[in-house]
């Protein structure tokens, strides 16, 4: 229990949520940490017309702070609470550790296509309307064009977390005047 104390002021859950979450994540995993192979296998499960398994493995990066290979409760833990319950900002900026594969701080051009083909993959082919074969990078060359402020081939914290807030912004603004 001192350990989930010690979670529960860490994140945005409360130590009866901590329970149930470890309940689950020691009935998946019952040696208490996740391989990649049991990440994939158990991911796959939600996408069952797409391939997830690209996506998975870029995922698990995100989860696996300590680059070890294999994720714990508490860093399962910690990325559910930022991915759930955490402010905008943490989300954007875990969202970013996830884009920023090869983990240099910025993002460039490839990444993000890698990132964009990735989740195109998990969509699988029977996503509607159905997809051109190049929309991955139709959507990479537009989203990197805008992130990219300063035009140097790469987007920055900065960068992502700006335009991401302007996007919200817009779609917000798009509402208020529906």
């Amino acid at each position: 229990t001192e350990g989930l104390e010690q979670l529960e002021a860490q994140t945005n859950f409360t130590k009866r949520e901590l329970q149930v979450l470890y309940r689950g994540f020691k009935n998946e995993c019952p040696s208490g940490v996740v391989n990649e192979e049991t990440f994939k296998q158990i991911y796959a499960q939600f996408f069952p017309h797409g391939d997830a398994s690209m996506y998975a493995h870029y995922l698990f990066n995100a989860f696996d702070t300590a680059q070890n290979g294999s994720v714990k409760f508490e860093d399962f833990v910690m990325a559910l609470s930022i991915l759930l319950r955490g402010t905008v900002h943490e989300k954007l900026r875990w969202t970013f550790n996830l884009y920023d594969i090869n983990k240099d701080g910025c993002i460039n051009k490839e990444e993000m296509m890698d990132i964009v083909k990735a989740i195109y993959d998990m969509m699988g082919k029977y996503t509607y309307p159905v997809l051109k074969e190049d929309a991955p990078r139709q959507h990479v060359e537009v989203f990197f064009q805008k992130m990219d402020k300063n035009k140097d081939g790469v987007v920055t914290l900065d960068e992502f977390i700006e335009s991401c807030q302007e996007v919200r912004t817009n779609i917000f603004m798009n509402m208020q005047l529906a």
